[in-house]
């Protein structure tokens, strides 16, 4: 990946963990297409890089929620030159039991999370087989290895695609193209404000930084690979301990938070 020095594209670019992908990509010397829905934060994250890295910045006002405007990005991807790396970033988080939330936000959600990564990367695949060079690095979590009571839904659509981007990468293999699936635990970004839920019981231990989480993926893509990055050791034994956890014990363990929401 270090060796192609085109455009990057990343989603959800202007807030969090996709803004720092920005950041880092500008300073490696990367033109940049920022996809976001607000068009303040985008027009001011563009000023703000090519002015600190002097790199071209186009912005792009996307609800990767919404199928059309999914479908108008992969166009535009698609047909054009294949970019050096696309981030599936973006994304967001609920906390609701399904019987209880509503229905276009879960449907949203998967389409974000799922539908729009897989046609964002089908949109860019054959330019970058084609010249035997690039990444797509899908932003999925911890999470995605179990489920949990209240986010059943958040779970569900980030193990698709930590699974789909295992699979892209057996397919991509001997291609000189890479697929990584991101997988951080809690990171201190907006998302858990936009949740609206309190992170008062979350040990200050726990918690990492955005710039940790890119840095670390940006490093696995240097080294190429492993497929799977997640970032911090304490992060990477708890999912090492998790993979071999019984799935009935991680039944017991969300009925407990269940009771306890």
């Amino acid at each position: 990946m270090a060796a192609v020095k085109g455009r990057a594209v990343v989603t959800g670019g202007t807030a969090g963990i996709g803004r720092e992908f920005c950041e880092q990509l500008a300073a490696r010397g990367h033109d940049l297409l920022v996809v976001a829905r607000d068009e303040g934060r985008l027009a001011a994250i563009g000023r703000e890089l090519e002015s600190r890295h002097g790199v071209r910045v186009e912005t792009w006002r996307a609800d990767l929620g919404v199928e059309a405007e999914i479908e108008r990005l992969a166009g535009r991807l698609g047909a054009g030159e294949a970019p050096a790396l696309l981030v599936n970033n973006a994304g967001f988080g609920t906390r609701s039991t399904l019987h209880e939330a509503d229905a276009e936000r879960q449907a949203a959600m998967v389409r974000l999370h799922t539908l729009a990564p897989l046609r964002l990367a089908m949109a860019v695949l054959p330019g970058m087989v084609g010249r035997g060079a690039g990444a797509i690095v899908n932003v999925s979590s911890v999470a995605g290895f179990i489920y949990s009571a209240g986010n059943a839904n958040y779970c569900a659509t980030k193990a698709y695609l930590t699974t789909l981007t295992e699979g892209l990468a057996a397919e991509l293999s001997g291609t000189g193209v890479q697929a990584q699936a991101l997988c951080p635990g809690f990171t201190r970004t907006e998302f858990h404000q936009r949740m609206r839920i309190g992170t008062g019981d979350i040990p200050g231990p726990a918690w990492i930084s955005a710039r940790f989480v890119v840095r670390t993926s940006l490093e696995y893509l240097d080294r190429r690979g492993p497929v799977v990055c997640v970032p911090g050791l304490g992060y990477r034994a708890i999912v090492g301990l998790i993979r071999m956890t019984p799935r009935r014990v991680l039944g017991w363990a969300t009925a407990l938070r269940r009771a306890r929401m």
